[in-house]
């Protein structure tokens, strides 16, 4: 399970990424 809470931040760093880019876009 060493792996898993790599696994599961990246997960979450991709989702915060894709919010971003959703307000980034809305913003122009």
């Amino acid at each position: 399970k060493i792996g898993d809470g790599k696994v599961f931040v990246h997960d979450l760093e991709q989702v915060v990424r894709i919010r971003t880019g959703e307000l980034d876009e809305s913003a122009i």
